[in-house]
């Protein structure tokens, strides 16, 4: 019986032998055979995460984010401990013994399969760590056994090509957590508003909760299971020796309290500015690097400069809009209406508030002298007649109607509109006036001119009604607000701020069946011989066809692409001199920048520097070179840095000057002398075009630009008297108004350059005058161009300078010289 036993046992071992060999023999097979096509484990060892692309302004604010995937990269040797030891315990608690992958894991998860199977739950995978990386970079998530095995070979493969920290640090940066957050620090920072060193014991066990299943234990809609998922990772992380009795019964007594994420809080309405900046960067550096390549991007924005840009514009097209009627209502549902529904069918409203002191409100009665209306956080209010007189009727051309008599004859039961808060009645009842998204458009750019820095802009009412950004894209012609390139380009050929131009009528033959081209000026008045300043100041149309047709249209062509670049290409015909060229506000305001930085050519830029995720700088804006910058007489203090400019000199610098002294006047006594009140040096050009289709104002000081334009972005008239100096040169003034009480913008004086002289000459004959003479001014002139004597003067005319008496003062002087051509 021994010898039987013997025997048998014999065979058994044999048996067991010869299976194990078999089954070694089949697992050596699956893993060749699973083994082909595998992808490249050993690229993880240089892998490069998808990272955030951040937008910072001058002084550090966050402005936006771009990212595929909203992730902080953070090297492992700096998450803390308690980080680490929470996600071990949740998800391998064998993590740093075992090879990549874990056998009793995996015969835990086949024991719970079998109990979960008729449950019909997600068989669980029994993945460690290692298999878990393996998966998210290189496998797909099928849930299969090939799947698996491959899986399995893999984190065995790279348990010899990386190190642990290496895998975790993977991991840890990798794993999707939830609230958009693509590894712990964004998860971090999503959930708590806290950075990975300030979290609790119990937060970072909440976040290690996480990755199973981040929806299932979401901290405000499953709140209770997210507790009791977090207490369940602390558990583990007290049997672990990780944390003792005391942090654990702490920890579990900690709520789970969601904190808004202080990064999301951007530089508010800088989205067109924002946006400007992403094209650039796409344009660039390409999609990929800009949505994961981590970029760190220093713009030239300057919040405070932005948001006074902002509401200056938002007012001013406002108090435009308000001045040509009421166009209805956002919709009215009076269908729909009752009076227990009345906040639910406001509510539904998707429209969005566009202005800061706007509220949304339904109209739930309505008779002569008042309206009342619901606001979305359920109260009411009141609309009286006399907050409605401005809501005349509009009409086209943008005409208005009859004077408001009645409430009826603007507001109806069921009207969604907005309103704004203007007080309230003896009874505490809150007033309200209705408003009206603006129909009419526009932009605003605020530029540094010494260095092309774009500090704010805004390229529309709204980024939420419209993206469309009439800054940089919107091309319109600039009307008068181009006849500085004209007189700069006059200034330079020989002319002076006094040179005298008949303001005569002027008539061109454009040829065989066209009509004559008879331009006027605004006033539709003739002024006779007059200062060249003047032109500017009073935007006199004739005298700058009279003034550009002497230079000739390829000068003024040259000066306008080549020097100024406010076009690409200008027809050379007469009308172009008067702005009829289509250009953008972005090329207006660089222009004007070049006049006010003494001639010098100024390229604007929205970028200051750009890093990439290393802190490598990949771009820096200002290239100049620094002389003595790291050299001992500089540290020593003995020589100063030189830093050379390197800015092309487009335009005389003296010739510069005279321009800005020319367009000071626009402000003291021209189109722009709304401005005069502000008492600060301002200088600009305001710009109409035909049909007042185009409103703008370029105006600046010493050193910030800012450029103005409205109009309607299907061009029609914006109505019978309005102009640049109604519309543009108001929301330019609101800025100022803004930036002069915030201590943004003084009382700094225009810089002279060397070589000017200053000599008091008659504003309406352009002669030099005494000291004494009320129509005197102080005119510069460069050295020795100044008048000389009274007497016998020089003027243009149609046909070249011709010789006459001193000029007469009379206004309305008809030259017979403006003949046909």
């Amino acid at each position: 019986m021994r010898t039987s036993m013997r025997k048998n046992l014999k065979k058994f071992f044999k048996a067991c032998i010869f299976l194990g060999v078999l089954g070694l023999i089949c697992l050596i097979g699956i893993i060749i055979y699973f083994s082909k096509d595998l992808p490249d484990y050993k690229v993880l060892k240089n892998y490069q995460p998808k990272i955030v692309t951040r937008l910072y302004a001058g002084d550090g604010q966050l402005v936006s984010e771009y990212a595929s995937e909203k992730r902080v990269f953070i090297p492992i040797e700096i998450v803390p401990d308690k980080v680490k030891n929470a996600f071990i315990s949740a998800e391998d608690k064998s993590f740093y013994i075992h090879y990549g992958i874990s056998p009793t894991g995996i015969l835990r998860a086949v024991v719970d399969n079998i109990r979960s199977y008729k449950t019909g739950r997600r068989p669980a995978g029994g993945s460690t760590i290692t298999q878990q990386v393996a998966k998210n970079f290189l496998l797909s998530n099928e849930l299969s056994i090939t799947r698996k095995i491959k899986e399995a070979i893999i984190a065995v493969k790279m348990e010899t090509a990386l190190t642990k920290d290496e895998i975790l640090e993977l991991y840890l940066n990798e794993i999707f957590l939830g609230m958009r957050a693509y590894g712990v620090v964004a998860a971090s920072l999503n959930y708590f508003n806290k950075s990975l060193d300030d979290l609790t014991i119990a937060e970072c066990a909440y976040l290690a909760a996480l990755p199973k299943a981040p929806n299932n234990y979401h901290p405000v809609r499953n709140k209770q299971r997210a507790i009791n998922r977090r207490d369940w990772v602390l558990d583990n992380m007290y049997k672990n020796g990780y944390i003792n009795k005391e942090q654990l019964i702490s920890s579990k007594q900690e709520d789970i309290i969601v904190q808004i994420r202080d990064s999301e809080k951007f530089v508010e309405n800088s989205a067109y500015f924002s946006e400007e900046v992403r094209k650039e960067l796409l344009k660039i550096y390409g999609e990929e690097e800009l949505y994961d390549g981590g970029l760190s991007v220093r713009t030239t924005l300057d919040p405070e400069l932005q948001e006074m840009a902002h509401l200056a514009l938002q007012e001013g097209l406002i108090e435009y809009d308000k001045r040509h009627g009421w166009r209805g209502p956002i919709v009215n549902k009076a269908d729909e209406l009752t009076s227990e529904n009345w906040l639910d069918i406001l509510k539904a409203d998707t429209t969005p508030k566009v202005f800061h002191l706007w509220k949304k409100g339904i109209v739930t009665k309505v008779d002569n002298e008042q309206a009342t209306v619901g606001l979305e956080d359920g109260s009411h209010g009141i609309i009286p007649l006399d907050y409605l007189t401005w809501a005349r009727k509009n009409l086209r051309n943008q005409k208005t109607g009859k004077n408001i008599s009645s409430v009826h004859e603007v507001l109806s039961f069921g009207d969604i509109i907005f309103i704004q808060k203007f007080g309230e009645t003896k009874d505490n009842i809150a007033k309200y006036g209705i408003r009206q998204i603006p129909d009419i458009n526009g932009a605003i750019m605020v530029m540094d001119p010494h260095t092309g820095r774009v500090l704010a802009m805004d390229g529309g009412f709204n980024y939420l009604t419209s993206k469309y950004n009439r800054a940089t894209q919107a091309e319109r012609q600039p009307g008068s607000a181009f006849k500085p390139i004209v007189y700069s380009a006059a200034l330079e050929s020989g002319f002076t701020p006094a040179t005298l131009i008949y303001d005569a009528p002027f008539v061109l033959n454009q040829g065989y069946g066209k009509a004559k081209w008879r331009p006027t000026n605004y006033s539709n008045k003739f002024y006779g011989p007059t200062p060249l300043r003047v032109g500017i100041e009073k935007s006199r149309n004739l005298m700058t066809i009279r003034l550009a047709k002497y230079l000739g249209m390829k000068k003024i062509s040259k000066y306008a692409t080549k020097k100024f670049k406010v076009v690409d290409k200008m027809p050379r015909e007469l009308a172009m001199a008067l702005g009829a060229g289509d250009t953008t506000l972005f090329k207006m305001v660089r222009a004007y920048a070049s006049i006010v930085n003494g001639g010098k050519e100024v390229k604007p830029s929205f970028i200051d520097r750009v890093q990439d995720k290393t802190g490598k700088t990949l771009y820096k804006r200002d290239k100049r070179a620094c002389t003595l910058c790291k050299s001992n007489k500089f540290i020593k203090g003995l020589k100063a840095p030189i830093i050379k400019d390197t800015k092309e000199q487009i335009l005389d610098e003296k010739v510069a000057y005279q321009m800005v002294s020319i367009m000071e006047g626009v402000v003291q006594r021209g189109t722009a002398r709304r401005n005069k009140a502000l008492n600060l040096p301002l200088a600009g050009k305001t710009g109409t075009t035909n049909e007042n289709k185009d409103a703008w104002f370029i105006g600046f000081s010493p050193d910030l630009v800012i450029g103005v334009f409205t109009g309607f972005d299907d061009p029609r008239t914006l109505g019978e008297g309005e102009t640049g100096s109604s519309v543009a040169s108001p929301i330019f003034k609101k800025f100022v108004e803004k930036a002069k009480k915030s201590g943004r913008m003084k009382a700094i004086p225009f810089r002279i350059p060397e070589g000017m002289k200053m000599v008091k000459i008659n504003l309406k004959n352009g002669q030099k005058t005494s000291i004494n003479d009320k129509d005197g001014i102080w005119e510069s002139f460069i050295a020795g161009t100044e008048p000389k004597r009274d007497g016998e003067v020089k003027v243009l005319n149609s046909s070249g300078f011709e010789t006459i008496k001193k000029p007469t003062k009379k206004k309305n002087v008809i030259n017979g010289t403006g003949g046909l051509y």
